[in-house]
Order: structure tokens, then sequence, then C-alpha cells
């Protein structure tokens, strides 16, 4: 009976399989089966020695030289004209593309002739990954090649590559275009759009540049906790989940912020973190619920000293990255060279609407709100209000990297009163190609202030505004045993990117966005 039935089950699993595959997969499938047929391993366990990238051959050899006579390669087949005993074929690496050279009478002795008609010409497909050994030549019409001496197959692939076609003036027409696409399978985008892995480069040095940055001015890189009792450290709606073994509900963080001051009441001067980041909020091209910030708190310090080292930071990532401060985004070439725009929110807000709001109180904001068709409802409390207006009125014009300095204290529960301005806050958020890049303030060490400010916050949350922070007894204690004056930054490491890569989405410069459920 259990015969009949995996006998049957065979069956079912060919023809469901034959159902759902393409007639490309069918045959790359076959292929894989000859080959094995003829005793070659399609997987085989052993590394490839590598000793040279293709753009090391193309930029380095010359005509004549008697380097680069021993390498050896190995990447994806991507082209192939077979053109009777001999063959040119196109091998990408992680580095690029370069042309191979296949003669039969050198890959293969005596009776293995027919093996290279089988195996090269006919069960070889596009994508394959290849393993070559030869020497660097220059052809007849001067492309620097590789003359194959040795070639073996290192992994079969059995799916083919989207088609990728470029006319004569270098428009690439029929690729891996569709974003949903290439946002889903990241790892095929990578290989058919070759630019796209450049853009990830880009990002790690941008990440190298700020590390070495923080770490020549003697910052500590550390780690915080990314599963936290409570979350804090920003307005945002967090992601929950539950711990079996300690039976307690615990939350992916929406900021290091609150652990990080917790370092500097332990005596660091100053620490930093590439934190990844959770909040349980909309999705847009600017917004992705998994999202990188770096989080800076120096001690002795305080927010104009920070908007200077932001602008230094900022100008050299640029500098590294571009070899000069102007970085052309989009329609816009943002010149990042020092020293940067300043307003004060209340500026701003004047600036582009014509209204001075810094007298009127919650309903009278409520009221300019709606005057100014900005979206608001009942459970904002002031703070959210003038948010919304600068949002809705002001970011967008803001293209130019521009410092926003001195917010309304109801905003800002975690950042210090302002040592002059009733009223208002000593923070600045860098706002540059109409959104927010980062955010600062002169931290808040007074514990009774901080503790009015949580409760404020907590009787904004019983409003309905479900991005209020929460009271966390645990730092309160923590800055009761004395915070040194501190001043504090956190900035958005991926719109960043996206601003340095010249890319118009978030989704472009995360190697896997998060993405609706596959249909």
């Amino acid at each position: 009976m259990l015969l009949i039935l995996y006998f049957y089950g065979s069956i079912f699993y060919k023809y469901n399989m034959e159902q759902t595959l393409s007639e490309q997969e069918l045959v790359r499938r076959e292929n894989l089966q000859k080959i094995k047929d003829l005793g070659i391993d399609p997987y085989p366990a052993e590394g490839f020695p590598v000793n040279v990238l293709s753009q090391e051959i193309k930029q380095n050899f010359k005509k004549g030289d008697s380097t680069y006579q021993e390498v050896v390669l190995a990447g994806r087949l991507m082209s192939r004209r077979i053109m009777g005993k001999a063959s040119f074929a196109e091998l990408q690496d992680t580095d690029g593309r370069i042309q191979l050279y296949v003669s039969r009478d050198d890959i293969c002795d005596g009776e293995d002739k027919a093996l290279y008609n089988t195996m090269f010409k006919k069960l070889l497909d596009l994508g394959d990954f290849i393993g070559v050994k030869g020497y660097a030549f220059y052809t007849n019409v001067g492309e620097c090649s590789v003359h194959v001496t040795e070639l073996v197959l290192l992994s079969k692939s059995l799916r083919p590559l989207p088609v990728v076609k470029t006319d004569a003036d270098g428009n690439i027409h029929d690729s891996f275009t569709d974003p949903e696409l290439r946002y889903r399978q990241r790892y095929v985008d990578l290989v058919v759009n070759p630019e796209v892995r450049e853009t990830f480069r880009k990002r790690t040095q941008m990440y190298n540049t700020i590390r070495s940055f923080f770490n020549e001015s003697g910052y500590l890189e550390v780690e915080t906790p990314i599963l936290q009792p409570l979350y804090g450290g920003a307005a945002a709606r967090p992601f929950k989940t539950h711990h079996n073994t300690l039976d307690m509900t615990l939350y992916m963080r929406i900021a290091n912020e609150l652990y990080l001051k917790r370092l500097i009441v332990g005596g660091f001067d100053g620490v930093y973190e590439f934190s990844k980041d959770f909040r349980n909020e909309g999705m847009s091209r600017f917004h992705n619920p998994e999202f990188t910030q770096v989080e800076l708190y120096v001690a002795y310090k305080d927010y104009e000293w920070m908007m200077n080292l932001t602008e230094e930071m900022v100008e050299r990532i640029a500098m590294e990255m571009h070899g000069t401060t102007e970085v052309q985004v989009g329609d816009n070439v943002i010149n990042f060279a020092r020293p940067w725009k300043r307003y004060t929110m209340y500026e701003a807000i004047e600036h582009f609407t014509g209204v001075d709001i810094s007298k009127m109180n919650e309903e009278e904001l409520f009221k300019t709100a709606k005057e100014l068709h900005v979206p608001v409802d009942k459970s904002m409390g002031k703070g959210k209000l003038i948010d919304e207006i600068f949002g809705e009125k002001c970011e967008a014009q803001l293209i130019q990297p521009t410092f926003i300095t001195n917010y309304p204290v109801e905003m800002s529960p975690l950042a210090k009163k302002h040592r002059t301005e009733e009223g208002l806050v000593e923070r600045f958020e860098a706002i540059c190609n109409g959104k927010e890049i980062c955010n600062s303030f002169t931290e808040l060490n007074d514990p009774i202030d901080q503790r009015e400010r949580f409760e404020s916050q907590l009787e904004l949350g019983k409003r309905g505004d479900d991005e209020a922070m929460v009271l966390d007894e645990d730092f309160l204690r923590a800055i009761e045993y004395g915070m040194p004056p501190t001043a504090g930054l956190g900035m958005g490491m991926d719109r960043l990117a996206m601003i340095m890569t010249n890319s118009n989405s978030i989704q472009d410069v995360l190697f896997f966005p998060q993405m609706k459920a596959e249909k």
C-alpha cells in the first residue's frame, strides 16, 4: 500500500511540478539531470581558488604585459556566442564583467572533445556559476579578455534570469524594472541591475565614514537592547511581542535614546550606536517599519555644538562619497558645504505660511490648522498641531540642508528647556530634500522636569494619541543619580542614504524592504 501511495504521489508531484514550471525551467532541470548522468557534480562542495577580479584585469592589463597569465575567476555565465570549435562568453563576478574566449582544443583532451560539445554548448545555461582558469589577452578588436584553459561548473541555475537588452544609446529595455519584483527578489535585482550593487556599496561607505568620524573623536560604539520592557525615546507606535519564559510583554525598540543616556549617567563621555529601530506605522517611499538610525550622545555639550558637528560630519560624507560637497538628488543639486541655513520653528512657519503662531494657544492652533487645510483632529495637543502645520506647509520647501531650531516644549518631552526663550526647548532638526534627516536636543537632565513631561505625555495618551510616550521609571531613576549636560543626535541612515545615492525611494536603499504578502 505504501509503495502504491509513493508511486502515485511521485506521479502527482512530477505532474504538478510540470504544470507550475515554465518551459525554460523544465529544460534546465533536464540539463541538470544530463549533467549528473555525465558523472559531473553540478553543485561541487570544494572551493574554487579565485585570485583576481574582472575589473582588476580590465583596468591594469596592458598589451605585451607578462602579468595576468595565470588568472582564476569565478562568477555567472551571462552571455555566450558559439562559433564552432571556439566560443566567446561573458562572466560576471562581484566586480563586473569580462569576456571569455573558450576553445574546445584548449579545455578538452582527446575524447573529451565530445564532452565540450555536450557540456559547454548544450547543458550550460545563462546564470550558471562557472570557474575558469586562463590568461589575459586582447582580441583583434581590442577587447580585454581571458583565454580559458580550464572551465568547471560550480553551481547550476534552475531559473532563467530576466533578459536585459541595451540599445546603441545605452538605454536599458526589457530588464528587471518592476519595482515590486525588484524589491521582493533583490537577489535577482542585484544580478541583472549591477548599478544597484553600487548603491549599497556607497551606503556602506557612508556608514564607514560616520564610524571613522566618531571614532576619531574618541566616542565609544555600543549596543543596547532591541527588545525592551518599555518603548521610549520617540513619539511612535511600537510593535509588541511576548516572552514566554519571563511571561512578559516586550516591545521592539522605537529608539535607543534612553539606554544611551543611561550610559552617559554611568560615566561614558561619548557613546554612539547604529541601531535597527521598528515603528508600527504607515509605509511610503520615505518610511519602512524597520529602519536604521545612528544615535550619538556627548557629555558636556549642547545643541549648538551638535549643529556644528552635524554640518562637519555630513559635509565629510559628501566629500568622501562624491569628491565634492554638491550632490545631485533628482532635479536638485544639494550643497552640503558649511554653514547651513537656520530658521527657528516659528520663523519657518511664518516664512512659508505668513502666519505667526508663536503666541497661539491650542484652540487657536487648531483653528489655524483648519484654515491652512492641514489635517488635524481633537486628539492632538499643542505640540502635535504645530508639528502637523510645519510638516504640511514647510518641510517640503526645504531642499538645501537647513536647521530648524527652538521647538515648542510640548513637541519635545526629552529636550531641555531653552535657556532664554520661554516655552521653547533647545532642539534642532536638519531638513534636506524636503525631509528630516536628523533630530537633536540639549538633553533634559532635570529628573523632576522629566517626570512632569512624561506625565503630560500620559494625558495625551488618554486623549487618544497612540504615539504619546510612556513613563519610564527606571530611566527617571537613572537621571536622579545625576546626568551631566549632554547633547544628543539621532540621524536616519536610510534617508541620508537616499540623498547620497540619488535614490527616489527608501526601498531602493534597503536590501530587503518590507513588502505585502506575496500573492
